[in-house]
């Protein structure tokens, strides 16, 4: 068997595209266009394998013959050389993921999906829960060193006295790894995975904590209620007496734009962007709600419906509970009324269960939605919001009973 075939020269002078034999497996191939590279050419399991082992402008003849007679000793110890160099590569890479540190990681992945957040306060919050309780632990640590040792001293510390938060905290954690995997500085299972992995050892949320739901008013004090905050002077009155009326969420009530109200056809329709299930949500409107709208304030270059204290701004998330607060009612949220209305409604009237979960925004089926769409459902809605205008506006007695109109032939 003839060996080193080829020489310096004789490899400056081939031109033509095809494969030049060296001997032992190793070749020059000469591409199309002139490109020149080094192959070496073996057979493995009766399967015929072929390795690049580099150009000719970067490795020389010299180092072609030592790669491929390294590539030759792989096979006598029965190792494919092509998967070898792969698993090389892993481990090279692997190590270099050390001048990555978690807190790093977390940065570029906040950094990544900072756009994609429909919330533009949720950067800031992860970046706070991560420097609370993530980084003290192992923030300054190569993020391929993260185990599950680690992740669970960062959560056992809050996992039963802040279940909530461990739990975001948690799945946190877990994001950052799988970018860093994906991104091939890490590899291995993810130590922060719930489901089969650390639900085998950390007790699930609900068993350590009961889910504390908003605090909400019993139905048939509302009456009373919004007579007080009627007697109230100023925006976030207003403003909270609309949540109570709409049965809508603070955030959707602040963030209010005149350009979503048809004062018209008494109809608020609330871009997708704006709720907590990313779709459009259409809101009719009772007497008293558009009354309370007539009666706000306007300014100019400000389409705000509920204007707050500062020029050109609206009212902030806090003032409907510093609402609240000054009525000496902090045992209540804003986000309770919500209760108050699917309670009333549940057990005071005949609507159906579809349509007040719809005037909730909450999820319903597509047929609900198609009905919705044309038309019923919403005129049906109208009626609903009437009636619960007229609750609230009763007068506090035994039971707070009012006519219900058409309540029962929905």
């Amino acid at each position: 068997m003839q060996i080193n075939r080829l020489s310096v020269a004789a490899v400056n002078a081939k031109t033509k595209p095809g494969l030049y034999a060296d001997g032992l497996g190793l070749y020059l191939q000469v591409a199309k266009g002139g490109a020149k590279s080094w192959i070496f050419r073996y057979m493995l399991a009766g399967r015929p394998r072929k390795m690049g082992l580099g150009s000719v402008n970067t490795v020389s003849l010299k180092l072609a013959r030592e790669r491929a007679g390294e590539a030759r000793l792989k096979l006598l110890d029965a190792d494919d050389p092509i998967e070898k160099r792969k698993a090389e590569r892993l481990e090279k890479l692997a190590a270099s993921s050390t001048v990555l540190s978690f807190k790093e990681a977390a940065g570029q992945y906040i950094k990544a999906h900072r756009s994609g957040w429909k919330n533009v306060k949720h950067a800031g919050q992860w970046k706070a829960t991560l420097e609370t309780y993530v980084y003290p632990v192992f923030g300054d640590l190569a993020v391929s060193r993260v185990d599950v040792a680690l992740v669970l001293k960062a959560l056992e510390a809050i996992w039963t006295s802040k279940p909530e938060t461990a739990t975001r905290v948690r799945g946190r954690i877990e994001s950052i790894l799988d970018w860093a995997t994906a991104r091939g500085y890490r590899h291995g299972d993810n130590p922060a995975r719930w489901r089969g992995h650390l639900d085998k050892l950390l007790p699930a949320r609900s068993k350590v904590a009961k889910v504390k739901h908003h605090a909400a008013l019993p139905y048939a004090e509302i009456g009373a209620f919004v007579g007080d905050v009627r007697k109230m002077e100023g925006v976030s009155p207003k403003a909270l007496e609309f949540a109570i009326l709409t049965a809508t969420r603070t955030g959707e009530v602040v963030g209010a734009r005149w350009p979503e109200i048809d004062i018209e056809n008494a109809l608020w329709t609330i871009p997708a962007d704006r709720m907590k299930a990313g779709k459009e949500h259409r809101v009719p409107l009772s007497d008293r709600a558009l009354e309370i709208l007539k009666s706000l304030p306007r300014e100019k270059d400000n389409d705000s419906v509920f204007i707050g204290d500062k020029a050109g701004k609206p009212l902030s998330n806090m003032a409907l509970l510093m609402t609240l607060r000054r009525m000496e009612r902090a045992d209540l949220t804003t986000h309770g009324f919500r209760s108050t209305f699917r309670d009333w409604a549940a057990e005071q009237t005949a609507y159906p269960n579809e349509m007040l979960e719809m005037a909730l925004a909450h999820t319903v089926s597509d047929k609900t939605e198609a009905a919705y769409r044309r038309g019923d459902l919403m005129e049906k809605r109208r009626r609903l919001m009437s009636d619960w205008a007229t609750y609230c506006a009763a007068p506090a007695k035994t039971g707070n009973v009012v006519a219900i109109r058409g309540g029962a032939n929905v």
